[in-house]
């Protein structure tokens, strides 16, 4: 019983860790879940259940619950853009079914070293200098909006967000990372989104992808039942905390910390994806 109580404990750690960073800087927090449960997999015989398409299974259904409790709190901001959102979902859910069914072919050992490949582009998207957009595309899609007295005018084609959303769609499905740590670079840095209507924007999108990966992965027998119960409360008190503190925060400090983790955590799984 004391090891049952141990294993709940650490999930619901782990979860709500996952889902406060990933809401924080909207990434979803598969791109930390995962991983976690990768690592715990190769060394505690009480996560032996965590093969690739289990923790991708557990992963989509954890991120429904941070996408939720996430995007509820940023519409009460109103930072939430549903016009691209839509337009996002339009190519980011046939990708995520696609990556949903591509998940079935990955072994553990090679999903370790590209789940760890994956982590570390991440990582140095992270670098990658931010700045708002000056020139609006005339051609493309306009969107204007106001947040605590301040307007915000940005644009984007359509054509190219759908390729975007479609590959952002195929790694969620694939690897449960829900999309978003690709997404939220990509809005700043193509398409001129300002930071906090990326964020916001891009767990609208980790929701709905994170619904249609959930319903392919349990068609394909992906989900372990017993073992995702523990992660759902770490995931709606963890997306709530993190979509509290992004209002909140001005500076970088958190984003610091996702870095480090971000890179120690891609060491690691190509490592072990190189040596077994």
């Amino acid at each position: 019983m004391e090891g049952i109580h141990m294993v709940f404990a650490v999930s619901l750690l782990i979860g709500l860790l996952a889902a406060a960073l990933g809401s924080l800087v909207g990434l979803g927090g598969g791109i930390i879940l995962v991983p976690s449960l990768l690592i715990l997999g190769s060394f505690w015989d009480a996560f032996s259940w965590a093969t690739p398409q289990a923790i991708v299974g557990v992963s989509v259904i954890f991120m429904i619950f941070t996408g939720l409790t996430s995007t509820l709190t940023y519409m009460k901001s109103g930072r939430v853009d549903y016009k691209s959102g839509l337009i996002f979902l339009a190519g980011g859910m046939p990708g995520a079914i696609l990556g949903s069914f591509l998940n079935r072919f990955i072994s553990g050992d090679g999903f370790s070293l590209y789940f760890g490949i994956l982590v570390l582009l991440v990582f140095f998207m992270f670098f990658v200098k931010r700045k708002e957009r000056e020139l609006i595309n005339p051609k493309g899609i306009i969107v204007t909006k106001e947040i605590n007295g301040t307007t915000y005018t940005y644009s984007f084609r359509f054509m190219a967000a759908f390729v975007l959303s479609l590959f952002v769609g195929l790694l969620s499905g694939m690897f449960g990372i829900g999309g978003g740590s690709f997404m939220v670079p990509a809005m700043i840095l193509l398409f001129g989104f300002p930071a906090h209507i990326a964020v916001a924007t891009s767990m609208l999108m980790v929701f709905f992808l994170s619904i249609v990966s959930t319903v392919m992965h349990i068609s394909l027998g992906h989900v372990e039942w017993n073992v995702v119960w523990a992660f759902i409360p770490g995931a709606i008190i963890g997306g709530f905390l993190g979509a509290k503190i992004n209002q909140m925060l001005k500076g970088n400090t958190v984003v610091w910390i996702l870095r480090i983790m971000l890179v120690l955590v891609a060491v690691r799984l190509i490592w072990d994806g190189l040596s077994s």
